[in-house]
């Protein structure tokens, strides 16, 4: 009996804790976290004087409602910029990206038109900022488009400002390489690339990014890491442009450039 009281003496405080947290567990697991939501409700509700649930439940319904105007808005206007520039392209499609893969999410896209809308393999896709890539199959419904940014696809460029002249080739961390054909190419941070007139599958003049960083000393060329000018992370439409073969490019055989497009 000595020894028993003793150990209570003891052990009573720590007994006790173990008791309230063991009893704690229990009736959370009961309430399925009902207890801490009203223990949560009682500490914060001097934060929301004269509020009842309803009227909280009713505030954060509003909340949802507002939030879900502005994205509705923002998507609207993201379409009427594109249809403005449809207008000002000619014959174009717009189109909404319907798909894409964690697995290839710089490789490729899935959109919302296909052969019924006119649109053929080969056409090309810009964004806003900017080319895209280049459709690279068709169905009644929908296109997959090749990104720019797949390992598999090049083109011909140059830089606006000097016209220096290269390739670029697709990198899958979001950015695009650029391999030179100049051994000295006059080019600078924050220079702007363009599609070149050597470009096979692509017209010249379309805005492809800017200069990030330069290795001047890369061999066998030097090369420069472009930033995109099209946001392709967050892509949601597309304007796809008809494909125009070009027949006839007057370049040295060593200058031309022909693009790659294979999945």
């Amino acid at each position: 009996m000595f020894a028993l009281r003793r150990w209570w003496d003891r052990y009573a405080t720590r007994a006790g804790i173990a008791t309230l947290v063991i009893g704690l567990a229990w009736a959370m697991r009961q309430s399925q976290g009902a207890v801490i939501y009203e223990i949560y409700q009682v500490l914060t509700s001097p934060l929301h004087p004269g509020l009842t649930q309803a009227e909280r439940l009713e505030n954060a319904y509003i909340l949802e409602l507002q939030q879900r105007v502005i994205e509705l808005e923002n998507q609207n206007q993201g379409l009427r910029e594109n249809i403005n520039y449809a207008d000002s392209q000619g014959k174009v499609t717009i189109a909404a990206v319907i798909g894409r893969s964690a697995d290839n999410w710089w490789q490729q896209i899935t959109v919302n038109k296909g052969s019924s809308d006119g649109v053929t393999e080969g056409d090309m896709a810009t964004g806003p900022g900017g080319l895209v890539g280049r459709v690279l199959s068709v169905s009644p419904s929908t296109s997959q488009i090749l990104l720019i940014t797949d390992p598999t696809s090049q083109m011909g460029v140059k830089v606006s400002r000097s016209r220096a002249l290269g390739v670029v080739r697709g990198n899958v961390d979001g950015r695009v390489v650029m391999q030179f054909f100049e051994t000295t190419p006059d080019v600078k941070p924050g220079d702007v690339i363009v599609t070149s007139s050597y470009s096979r599958l692509f017209p010249q003049g379309v805005p492809v990014g800017r200069i990030e960083s330069m290795d001047l000393k890369k061999s066998p060329a030097p090369e420069a890491v472009i930033q995109l000018s099209s946001p392709l992370n967050i892509l949601e439409w597309v304007t796809i442009h008809p494909f125009e073969a070009k027949t006839d490019v007057n370049a040295p055989p060593a200058e031309i450039v022909d693009d790659k497009a294979t999945p």
